[in-house]
């Protein structure tokens, strides 16, 4: 039995590693959709089928917990999946939650109403079907008052990333962040909200100017999770070491994801 952590492609290789450096002998299986990604350019009903269909090959693997380290599915998905699908002695967790408690500056778990934050006017940056979904600034209602969410759909990066091709995903985040900025010219805060765009924070961070402060998921999701295995350990396995599964060509995958941690990282097929 261990964790499960699912992303689209490789993005969600963020978390993983983030979540090792938190709980380094927690037993893992990631799952990378690489044959259908990207996600963000997928309407609802198709995320929904294609995060089920992995989760459930997931839960086949003995993971009760399955945390969805894909924006676009935990905005597109995760919400119908909690209600109608996941079984009852099985979690399924997104990531949009711990970063809003970052934001909103809130504890796991604090169901208060939601109150004024310092934070005051917030870019997102996110694939175009999390944008669509408002899944951010529906969870972020229920925390925050008076924030000011501009959206920024930054289609191709995920697929600009996922190439390798990283000359143009910094072109691309620029002309997004030019565009954000168009439309919100002074923004406190910025989220990443897709776990590719860690790989280019340094990028985003240049754009936005060093007075910016950014949100990224990995080491929140790392540490929401620590602290979530304290109150559910039993749901945190017995197993030992990581398992590396992906719907596509396992040795071009592995390929970029040796290039993406900068460790050897060897994939099987799903």
């Amino acid at each position: 039995m261990a964790v499960g952590i699912f992303d689209s492609g490789l993005g969600g290789l963020t978390v993983l590693d983030a979540v090792q450096k938190s709980l380094p002998d927690l037993p893992l299986v990631y799952l990378g959709d690489s044959a259908h990604a990207p996600y963000g350019v997928r309407d609802a009903d198709d995320i929904y089928a294609l995060t089920t269909a992995s989760v459930q090959r997931l839960f086949d693997e003995g993971c009760d917990l399955v945390i969805l380290a894909c924006n676009t599915a935990s905005a597109a998905a995760l919400r119908r999946m909690q209600e109608n699908w996941v079984p009852t002695d099985k979690r399924v967790l997104g990531v949009f939650v711990p970063m809003i408690e970052a934001l909103t500056e809130r504890e796991w778990g604090d169901n208060s109403p939601p109150r004024e934050v310092d934070v005051k006017h917030v870019a997102l940056f996110a694939t175009p079907a999390t944008v669509s979904s408002r899944a951010f600034q529906r969870e972020l209602a229920f925390r925050a008052i008076g924030v000011d969410v501009e959206a920024q759909s930054c289609g191709g990066v995920v697929d600009a990333i996922e190439e390798g091709d990283m000359i143009l995903a910094e072109a691309l985040v620029r002309s997004h962040v030019d565009a954000l900025k168009r439309k919100m010219p002074n923004p406190d805060a910025a989220v990443l909200g897709c776990t590719h765009y860690p790989l280019v924070k340094d990028i985003f961070q240049d754009a936005l100017g060093a007075d910016v402060k950014v949100f990224s998921q990995p080491e929140l999701v790392g540490a929401s999770l620590s602290h979530y295995l304290e109150r559910r350990p039993e749901l945190a396995g017995g197993g030992e070491g990581v398992t590396y599964l992906t719907t596509g060509d396992p040795k071009r995958v592995s390929s970029r994801a040796t290039q993406f941690l900068r460790r050897e990282i060897t994939f099987q097929s799903a």
